[in-house]
């Protein structure tokens, strides 16, 4: 398929035979998806994007999972993998970050159901980006744990072990020196309180260190848009785990969805 397919239309037998599946990151501002190659995690054609209704409820969200779905021509009988900005207890959103309240309660797999006719594998949106950076990404082949921290507007992450995802580690949310850490570490701080890289490194390290105190990794892996930049700050900390940028940034929320819902449905 050449890279100006922009719509790939795809049948059962392409999802059976090469290896694709297919998956949607729900976002605030957003709501994407596309096809994934699920031996190369690579994204298939051009990702699909519609706005996030402004009444992000349940149901005016379903309406534009339905829209994303359709527009790939997505076999009835194929899974699909689906983030939600929120805290996901097999299958229902615990917590919903940026989204309608609504949510809170809702069992999210039903609403995929009922919209799409699909089943969907639901997850936390910084566990489908940490389980694709570690199964095709910056942390392909690492064994035992590895953290992936999302630095953006508060800070995600994900906790992966010899290949398993643990869910909803929320280590964005540890107090540190009487702080919720990522109101002191996010990159949405530095923008905000004009910190240099160098400052900024600081509240980094003391955040870092004590999450390594706390789970020993193998590797760190930071992503989120101010990774473009890891050459400015990562070699400031000083850590005994490598740590090092992720690589597949934007896609990586489609991808990992995509994998999980392969692997566990």
């Amino acid at each position: 398929m050449s890279k100006k397919d922009e719509t790939p239309k795809l049948t059962l037998s392409d999802y059976d035979e090469i290896d694709i599946g297919f998956g949607i990151d729900i976002g605030g501002s957003g709501i994407k998806g596309a096809p994934v190659h699920l031996r190369t995690g690579e994204v298939i054609g051009k990702r699909f994007r519609l706005p996030t209704p402004e009444k992000s409820t349940p149901q005016a969200v379903a309406e534009v999972l339905a829209a994303v779905v359709e527009h790939f021509n997505v076999p009835k009988t194929a899974h699909i993998g689906l983030t939600f900005p929120g805290i996901i207890l097999h299958g229902v959103a615990a917590s919903s970050a940026n989204m309608d309240k609504g949510w809170i309660g809702t069992d999210i797999g039903q609403v995929v159901k009922e919209a799409t006719g699909h089943r969907a594998y639901i997850v936390n949106d910084a566990d489908a980006a940490g389980y694709a950076e570690t199964r095709y990404g910056a942390a392909q082949g690492q064994d035992g744990v590895v953290i992936v921290i999302t630095l953006g507007t508060g800070i995600g992450s994900g906790l992966i072990n010899d290949g398993v995802l643990v869910p909803n580690v929320e280590l964005g949310h540890l107090e540190i020196d009487g702080y919720d850490a990522e109101t002191r570490a996010a990159s949405s701080i530095k923008e905000r309180e004009g910190l240099s890289y160098e400052k900024w490194a600081v509240r980094l390290q003391r955040y870092f260190s004590h999450v390594e105190f706390l789970f020993s990794p193998d590797l760190f892996v930071v992503g989120g848009g101010i990774s473009k930049d890891h050459e400015k700050f990562l070699p400031l900390l000083k850590l005994r785990a490598p740590i090092v940028p992720a690589k597949l940034r934007n896609t990586a929320g489609i991808v990992g969805a995509a994998a999980l819902a392969d692997r566990y449905l």
